[in-house]
């Protein structure tokens, strides 16, 4: 039988803590920036204020649920839970087009974005999968089962399409790096494949995170150049897509590579080395072109974005007008801010800052409360990543391990693209900032997770798969 802890006396208190303390916030600042005159009362649920209420209200009964289930539950039932949400975003890309987007199914007057609780369940199946295998003993189905695990929603919520829950998909990758599953069994097999050629081990898959940096400075490259024509004057007329100029780029730092490298080498090196700066120009083109062709099959006001974002085109008054009105918003705001209910440029009346409540509640929240206010806000938040991480190295449980790893790179996502989207350091993609941004899917989604790790947290001393 195991021996039940209470809920008070196993709750991690300051984790718990900053959560209320997170989402009080985030009401407080809903309320201000979407406060009707006429409606003054927090709790009149025809204005989006009321309305955050009730989803907080709900998040914490959908909490204290959370807490009245066995933590085995959630890894016993990963894989129905991980199936019910695949489910979900098949149904969701029948429904009709909000926005331009296929993202909600709607419940009365109500909706809900499947694509929020799909974190969920994917994060709790991959958890289990990875948990469930000798990550020593990897081998290119282990390797291929963890990647279609994410992959699998990935593709259905590009489908709608939603760009921004697509990026977030993303830390799932990281969590998979940190566990120490690796690309090495798949790049051995195609190498070995080749007549003549014998590996036994390469660092290419062992050095992720590296390699992943490579491959965004290169798609960086790629968009910045792909679509202008070089000229080189001392070879008048001739004239070279940018495309081809990243190509030609790739194979002038190949070859300076292979000369280095097959300098210092031994004769019997040679030849591996050869092979491997073959293999990384052929790499390397290929994404280029991937780049290049998925910028152009982008639909246009997406292309856009990435174009300004880039500063390769200006339209302050057009596609670059929400950026730049949430940049204004925040420096608006000094050094302790305009003071409560105060916030001129990013309220919802005057409509500066189009989603100041949703996407952008950052910028009403940096308008009002300045540098001092924002640094506060970015401490709760590293206060709390950083406790999820303690949590985390803490638990006897792989899984529950891998599990809190996934809330704390979805938490982060959430967060650094969300600030950055606000101060112009990242493209407009559309993602809520976590426990603060107006919204029903979001906040029960995010509470949930959270809710889900304290669960299994509170249990760690009597889990040990």
């Amino acid at each position: 039988m195991r021996k039940q802890d209470s809920i008070v006396g196993a709750l991690d208190w300051p984790l718990f803590i900053g959560y209320i303390i997170m989402i009080s916030m985030g009401l407080a600042t809903v309320y201000s920036v979407a406060l009707v005159e006429d409606h003054p009362s927090l709790f009149d649920f025809s204005q989006k204020y009321g309305k955050q209420v009730m989803w907080i209200g709900v998040s914490l009964f959908l909490g204290l649920l959370v807490f009245l289930i066995d933590s085995d539950i959630y890894r016993k039932f990963a894989i129905p839970i991980y199936l019910f949400v695949l489910s979900l975003l098949v149904v969701v890309l029948f429904m009709p087009p909000i926005n331009g987007a296929r993202a909600w199914l709607g419940i009365g007057t109500m909706g809900i974005q499947p694509a929020e609780f799909a974190k969920i369940g994917t994060g709790l199946v991959l958890a289990r999968f990875i948990s469930s295998i000798n990550v020593k003993q990897q081998n290119v189905r282990t390797v291929i089962l963890a990647n279609l695990i994410i992959l699998f929603p990935m593709a259905l919520i590009l489908l709608q399409p939603d760009a921004g829950t697509f990026v977030v998909f993303t830390s799932f990758l990281f969590v998979m790096y940190r566990e120490g599953i690796t690309y090495d069994p798949i790049i051995l097999s195609l190498i070995n494949s080749i007549p003549g050629v014998k590996f036994k081990q390469t660092w290419v898959g062992s050095h992720f995170i590296p390699i992943l940096f490579v491959v965004v400075f290169l798609s960086l490259v790629t968009l910045l150049i792909s679509n202008e024509t070089l000229e080189f004057g001392w070879l008048p007329g001739i004239q070279i897509p940018g495309m081809y100029g990243v190509v030609i780029s790739l194979a002038v730092f190949a070859l300076i590579t292979f000369l280095f490298l097959r300098f210092i080498s031994t004769k019997r090196d040679r030849r591996r080395v050869t092979f491997i700066v073959l293999i990384g120009f052929i790499l390397g083109s290929g994404i280029a072109f991937v780049v290049n062709t998925g910028f152009q099959s982008l639909a246009d006001h997406q292309k856009e974005r990435i174009e300004l974002f880039l500063g390769l085109k200006e339209d302050p008054d057009g596609e670059d007008y929400n950026r730049n009105r949430a940049m204004a918003a925040v420096g608006s705001g000094g050094l302790v801010g305009k003071g409560y209910n105060k916030a001129s440029v990013s309220s919802v009346e005057s409509n500066h800052v189009p989603e100041s409540e949703t996407d952008f509640i950052f910028c009403p929240f940096a308008e009002e409360w300045g540098f001092a206010g924002t640094f506060v806000l970015i401490f709760l938040y590293m206060f709390m990543l950083l406790r999820i991480i303690v949590i985390a190295e803490r638990q006897r449980s792989a899984f529950n391990r891998i599990y809190a790893y996934v809330v704390a790179m979805v938490l982060f996502y959430h967060f650094a693209v969300n600030i950055g989207m606000n101060i112009g350091f990242a493209p407009v993609i559309g993602i809520p900032l976590p426990f603060f941004s107006y919204g029903g899917s979001s906040m029960m989604s995010f509470s949930m997770m959270m809710f889900i790790l304290l669960k299994l947290d509170s249990q760690r001393k009597d889990v040990f798969q």
